[in-house]
């Protein structure tokens, strides 16, 4: 019993850090999990006495609990079963498959992340690239039953628009996205996981994937989670409000109860003087594809020049970004009496109410005069056919910056000579050779609101 053992002193070594990490992962561990977690209940508690849409349970669940939950859905248990036998392989494997999906799109919600860096960082960066305007709330929000899920269905335009709305909608909730594959970057995907956004393989043709996704998507929905949906499906390659794509809007529908949770989905209209990617996604558009060819080269030259620009007192923000919450739409209400409604219906209804609410610009709106000019206008021209046309549109969500029309003019001219995409000569501006289809791209974004523009 006491006799002495001669050990390699890498044997000694192995067994001292198999025994201490035992020590820590049976002692040390678990209270440092409680201590942490205890404080993130009280950092929870505190937000949602100022959040008008409070964090529901759900989203603050651990996510390994989340994904063995989900795993184990009645529905994607028969799903399993189905692509096992589809295949050709053993319900063990399919079951690991779906096991993969679920750790794929379950995020891991932190609000110390999302609260703490993600909100502060949004607002920094839209003002800092932005002058930032709440161009229209719908204080009908307020009204909506506590308990009821909110998902905010939004126009796609930029990148920035993840990054708009987080900012906006601090006050209200914390929000959760649903990201393509472009996020799956290391170490973006931990940040984006962290900030309750799940992910979603938007060209997917796999019944299995779709299963898991459709049932995650409609337990956060059931529980009450805030939502955040772009039902374009992706970013507008053209300016213009592109026909939604429903399948994240059909998941929400097939799980909706009736005699259960309401679900209150919120129009949101986002629109932009300047969008960063508006060369990329209009090249896209005209390939015919939706293949963004974004150079890092050119990504960093862009942003030293902006910084470039800072150091040297010369910066301007990229004129106005702004975004209006329209008439929220009760889907007990819309259903009536039907449990089942027509999903292609409520799309369409949907974006009609993206469309009522859509801010308007100066960029996009002397971009329209300039497109639909005979020849060169001067200033004052301008000036005249901003005004008629902002007298014909009475029901549009106008943005005139100071409330100043002549201002406005300065915004818009400014802007797009900036950029080069226009010429001034004798206080007479024309569009630049060649670039008609950039100036077409933020005209596209209002077409809508005047009827013979739209025609």
């Amino acid at each position: 019993m006491f006799t002495t053992i001669t050990l390699p002193l890498w044997l000694f070594v192995l067994l001292v850090l198999f025994a201490t990490v035992t020590a820590l992962s049976h002692f040390l561990f678990p209270s440092v999990r409680w201590f942490f977690r205890k404080r993130a209940e009280r950092v929870v508690d505190k937000l949602n006495k100022k959040l008008t849409r409070p964090i529901e349970p759900f989203k603050l669940a651990r996510r390994t609990d989340m994904i063995q939950r989900l795993s184990y859905d009645p529905e994607v248990t028969q799903a399993i079963v189905e692509h096992a036998k589809e295949h050709g392989v053993r319900e063990d494997v399919a079951f690991e498959q779906a096991r993969r999906y679920a750790r794929e799109i379950v995020p891991s919600f932190s609000a110390t992340a999302y609260f703490g860096i993600g909100t502060r960082l949004a607002k920094w960066l839209a003002t800092a690239l932005y002058r930032v305007r709440l161009g229209h709330y719908d204080e009908t929000l307020t009204g909506v039953p506590r308990d009821a899920t909110v998902v905010f269905i939004m126009n796609h335009r930029s990148n920035m628009d993840y990054v708009l709305v987080t900012y906006l909608a601090a006050r209200a909730s914390a929000l959760s996205y649903a990201v393509g594959e472009w996020a799956q970057v290391w170490p973006l995907s931990r940040l984006i996981r962290a900030m309750g956004a799940y992910f979603i393989r938007r060209k997917s043709r796999n019944a299995l994937y779709r299963k898991v996704l459709a049932r995650y998507v409609q337990m956060a929905t059931r529980n009450g989670v805030t939502q955040a949906v772009f039902p374009e499906g992706g970013l507008s390659l053209d300016g213009a409000l592109a026909p939604p794509k429903l399948g994240l809007l059909t998941y929400i529908l097939d799980g909706f109860d009736p005699e259960g949770r309401d679900i209150v989905f919120v129009p949101v209209a986002i629109n932009y003087d300047r969008v960063l990617e508006d060369r990329i996604l209009i090249a896209a558009g005209e390939a015919g594809n939706r293949k963004f060819r974004a150079r890092m080269s050119v990504v960093m030259g862009f942003v030293l020049k902006q910084l470039w620009l800072w150091v040297t007192f010369r910066y301007h923000r990229m004129g106005y970004a702004s975004v209006s919450f329209g008439k929220p739409l009760s889907l007990k209400e819309y259903t009536g009496s039907s449990p089942r409604a027509e999903i292609k219906a409520l799309g369409r209804a949907l974006m009609a109410r993206i469309e009522d609410v859509m801010p308007v610009l100066p960029v996009p709106l002397v971009s329209q005069i300039l497109l639909t000019a005979d020849g060169p206008l001067s200033r004052a021209q301008i000036e005249a056919e901003m005004q008629a046309r902002l007298n014909e549109m009475d029901t549009a969500h106008i943005h005139l910056p100071r409330d100043d029309l002549a201002y406005a003019a300065e915004v818009g001219l400014r802007q797009l000579r900036k950029r080069s995409l226009i010429i001034e000569q004798d206080d007479n501006y024309t569009i630049a050779p060649e670039e008609a289809h950039v100036l077409r791209y933020y005209a596209n974004s209002i077409a809508h609101v005047n009827a013979a523009d739209a025609a």
